[in-house]
């Protein structure tokens, strides 16, 4: 195998000492992954082909794996799976910006921060920010189907790609590389592999929509009396800003003062401490705009409504990042205080308080003094929420219960237990649990119609 893979690749595109392997062999947290068999780095769209048809011959697994910052296990390879791992960090190129057509031809293997460096230049921005950008890719971003602080403005990252270009299992190439808008021509094959993990093929190429970068913005960090009234504002702001409101973010005191503790370079912009905070931009590609003002008049209205406690407006560029800098750090604070269990939980918008009040009153019942953190995306109903067991203490066995609470809550409210993080192998029973039947299934038939063989990516989604 390793001499037909090297003949294949050449020394530069296959990996196989365990030493090599390892950066590629577990996940993000450390919670999932086996050694792969070995590690495929194509160069090219033909390159990739050939690593599927030739693992089809040896009777291989494949497990495509972008920049591996995922959080649930997508991109490693499951347990009792053995197979190779395909990386495509080597395809990174950028091969085309239209500043006309405001698109982005780029390779798979592309990291989203260069992506936004290269994109400004013109004038444009591509509308996927995360804590992990300067890492992930863009091939691992579309399987997934990123979400991010402004998908409640531009949608998550399939609103975003207008072309593909995909490898299917048997090593045929799927050219789907049109730049537009309208294509009814049929179904949208686009939209399936996003959020298919790979089951259904290797992303290798993509067209990406771009738009105006903003020319002015606001951004205000703000103390609100509780969650209800943080979505009032959120409701406020889209109805007066309306196209200008970019982002609406929100954590709260227990998750600020993890933050504090841990992260002393840090500091708190505002002296009132509210159960909540909002962190509000507005934007604009129009120098005509003013959304400073827009936010000020917004910001009166709510204290004198009492709604607001505190709050202040970034003067500076600097000011800015450190407001957002406290939102972003909010998991490196829950991770440097202890054990934790992590949630992505998705719920109408308009129930996000009803959710979260339920929740920390229900968690109590099953371990008295678990400190609740939940943190995310007002204005998509996109909640983080993160426990830490009470001080001093564990979660003595209790995860199962705690996070059983969570979800079911959730699918009561026709929400979602994964909002923006995918399934990989770590939600898959889970999936089975409160997805129905018929979805379930009709998942598995597209994925054997691709994949008759079941080999890529096994053991994720279904």
């Amino acid at each position: 195998m390793r001499d037909r893979f090297l003949e294949l690749l050449g020394p530069s595109g296959w990996r196989s000492t365990p030493e090599e392997m390892r950066p590629f062999a577990r996940d993000w947290l450390d919670r999932h992954g086996e050694t792969p068999l070995g590690v495929a780095l194509p160069c090219s769209t033909p390159e990739v082909a050939a690593v599927l048809r030739l693992a089809g011959a040896l009777g291989l697994t494949v497990t495509p794996q972008g920049g591996n910052t995922g959080l649930n296990g997508g991109s490693v390879i499951s347990a009792g799976r053995p197979g190779i791992i395909l990386s495509l960090a080597r395809m990174n190129r950028i091969h085309e910006i239209d500043p006309i057509g405001m698109t982005a031809t780029v390779d798979a293997g592309l990291v989203l921060q260069r992506l936004h460096d290269a994109v400004a230049d013109h004038g444009l921005m591509f509308p996927l920010h995360l804590g992990s950008e300067g890492s992930a890719q863009i091939g691992g971003l579309i399987a997934t189907n990123a979400g991010g602080s402004l998908a409640a403005r531009h949608g998550m990252i399939e609103a975003q790609v207008l072309g593909l270009e995909v490898v299917l299992p048997d090593g045929s190439v799927w050219d789907g590389m049109r730049a537009l808008i309208k294509d009814n021509t049929g179904l949208q094959l686009r939209k399936l592999f996003c959020g298919a993990e790979g089951r259904l093929g290797v992303v290798t190429r993509a067209i990406l929509r771009l738009h105006p970068a903003p020319r002015v913005r606001a951004s205000a960090l703000l103390a609100v009396a509780d969650l209800r009234s943080a979505l009032k504002l959120g409701a406020d702001l889209r109805r007066d800003a309306g196209d200008m409101l970019a982002a609406t973010e929100f954590f709260c005191e227990t998750g600020l003062e993890m933050l504090l503790r841990h992260l002393p370079t840090l500091s708190r912009p505002i002296q009132a401490r509210g159960p909540y905070y909002l962190l509000v931009e507005l934007a604009s590609a129009s120098n005509c705009a003013d959304p400073e003002a827009v936010l000020a008049d917004l910001i009166e209205s709510a204290f004198e409504a009492g709604e607001v406690l505190d709050g202040t407006i970034a003067a500076s560029d600097a000011q800015r990042a450190a407001l957002w800098r406290l939102r972003e750090e909010m998991p490196e604070g829950q991770r440097l205080e202890g054990p934790q269990i992590k949630h992505d939980i998705a719920v109408p918008v308009a129930r996000l308080a009803e959710f979260v009040a339920g929740i920390e009153a229900g968690l109590q019942t099953v371990l008295p003094g678990v400190r609740v953190n939940p943190f995310g995306h007002l204005g998509d109903g996109n909640v983080h929420l993160n426990l830490s067991p009470p001080p001093g203490a564990g979660f003595d066995g209790r995860e199962s219960a705690l996070s059983g609470l969570v979800y079911d809550l959730a699918a009561g409210m026709g929400g979602s237990f994964s909002a923006e993080h995918g399934l990989g192998q770590a939600k898959v029973a889970l999936a089975d649990r409160l997805r129905g039947a018929t979805e379930r299934q009709l998942m598995a038939a597209l994925i054997a119609a691709v994949d008759p063989e079941g080999r890529m990516n096994p053991g994720k989604i279904v």
